[in-house]
């Protein structure tokens, strides 16, 4: 066969579902089509495939017979052409190498400190038996942990503007319906302050003064200090000799505050909401937190099983990504039967992995104890990507998940203001917990919060 299934259903009514049930969207074509599907007439279609040998196969010839499919339109408009997510070849090797030291080793455990004491922070404001907002509050907390972490600032005016910048440029996404402006190009016109694109420009256009003051602030330095993302990036040089452009600064900067921020906290969400609807898992993860002798050791704190188990499990049931980047095929392809011509465009889809019955059994059941009873694959379990293009700040996000987890439960106990189970929404290019999803705090852990 030369083609997988086609999928005939016209343009707009897809695309109403995808934006509107993206869940849905995926599954009923998983459910008709199997594990291989595309869209298109062409001979260069558009394929979702949700087979792990498959998506080895994809992901491990990556950097030969692939090109990433991310740049252009509106997540250029987001990000800048020179984010990491859209280079190409050489150069984002050369982007690679840069970025990665400061999400590693020492660098990376230095940052434990700082998100236990923002979720300490943030949370001091909340009141016994009163509910609060979850989404808001994981936002505050890894909002902050970004900005201090990427910039080293912790205050003054240029912090609170950005934080402020920040919170009202990512709003414009914060609902199915607000999304629909991401998948329809002619939404984008800017006509003036009253149109949402148009607003959406000019408080980018404030990030980017405030991004700019800061590299060229640090740049009049005479010696560079702090240990800070900005500062390493600054320092850092590639294999010719040459620092990262103002240009490459501002755009992976604000790569890393909107990947950095945004996802993390609805993941975080995740996390609050799967451990109190199951109450057996927070019973466990309480004991286990129960055997640590000292518990002002994070490094440690990160290293248990069962904390890794349960982050695993938050990250597997609801994906924040649905699929990995798009790849656009340079070179002709046999898979699965199949044959690919340059130009066909994949979506290995981690969500449909993810649910796979064959290799996670009942996977709508939220059981942190799979991840203690096997090792999956990164072709059977990739939340944040993988091959060449996988996520470079994944050891942070998952080294925050543990410390805000630990930190609030040490802290508070928790119950859910309601006992509905709760569904994804879109929220922008990602799928998250509903805005208006509510905890409440029934009892303070803490002297201070007692």
């Amino acid at each position: 066969m030369a083609l997988p299934p086609s999928i005939s259903t016209p343009r707009l009514l897809r695309l109403f579902k995808l934006i509107f049930y993206p869940l849905d969207y995926l599954e009923d074509y998983y459910k008709k089509y199997g594990d291989i599907f595309s869209f298109g007439q062409s001979e260069t279609p558009f394929v979702y495939i949700s087979n792990p040998q498959g998506i080895q196969e994809i992901l491990t010839t990556d950097k030969t017979n692939f090109r990433s499919a991310a740049g252009g339109g509106f997540l250029t408009t987001l990000l800048g052409d020179n984010s990491l997510l859209f280079l190409q070849g050489k150069r984002h090797q050369r982007e690679r190498k840069l970025l990665t030291p400061p999400f590693h080793g020492e660098r990376l455990q230095s940052y434990a400190q700082l998100i236990d004491s923002i979720t300490d922070e943030v949370t001091d404001k909340l009141e016994i038996n009163h509910a609060f907002n979850v989404r808001e509050i994981m936002q505050e907390i890894t909002l902050k942990v970004i900005l201090k972490a990427v910039f080293g600032i912790t205050e003054g005016e240029r912090y609170q503007k950005l934080q402020t910048l920040l919170k009202s440029w990512l709003s414009f996404f914060n609902s199915p319906a607000n999304a629909t402006i991401i998948f329809f190009s002619f939404l984008q016109k800017d006509w003036g302050n009253w149109s949402p694109w148009g607003r959406f420009l000019r408080i980018k256009a404030e990030i980017d003064d405030l991004i700019y003051a800061e590299i060229d602030e640090r740049r009049q330095q005479e010696n560079y200090q702090g240990k800070d993302i900005l500062t390493l990036l600054m320092l850092a040089k590639d294999e010719a000799g040459n620092p990262m452009s103002n240009q490459e600064l501002h755009d992976e900067l604000i790569t890393l505050l909107i990947a950095g921020h945004e996802t993390t906290a609805s993941s975080l969400t995740w996390a609050l909401y799967w451990i109190h609807y199951c109450p057996e898992v927070e019973e466990k993860l309480r004991s286990h937190f129960s055997t640590l002798e000292n518990k002002t050791d994070l490094l440690k704190v990160i290293k248990l099983p069962y904390l890794d188990a349960v982050c695993s499990e938050i990250l597997r049931i609801y994906p924040v990504i649905l699929t990995t980047f798009l790849r656009i095929l340079e070179t002709p392809l046999e898979l699965m039967g199949y044959q690919f011509k340059p130009g066909t465009v994949f979506a290995p889809a981690i969500y449909l992995v993810h649910h796979r019955e064959d290799i996670y059994p009942n996977s709508k059941e939220f059981r942190p104890e799979r991840f203690l009873e096997r090792q999956f694959s990164p072709y059977e379990y990739f939340p944040f990507g993988g091959g060449s293009r996988r996520c470079i700040g994944m050891e942070l996000a998952k080294m925050e998940m543990k410390i805000v987890l630990f930190t609030l439960l040490s802290k508070y106990q928790f119950k859910l203001a309601s006992a509905r189970p709760l569904k994804p929404v879109r929220r922008g290019l990602t799928v998250a917990p509903p805005n208006g999803f509510k905890m409440i705090i029934t009892k303070g852990l803490l002297t201070k919060n007692a």
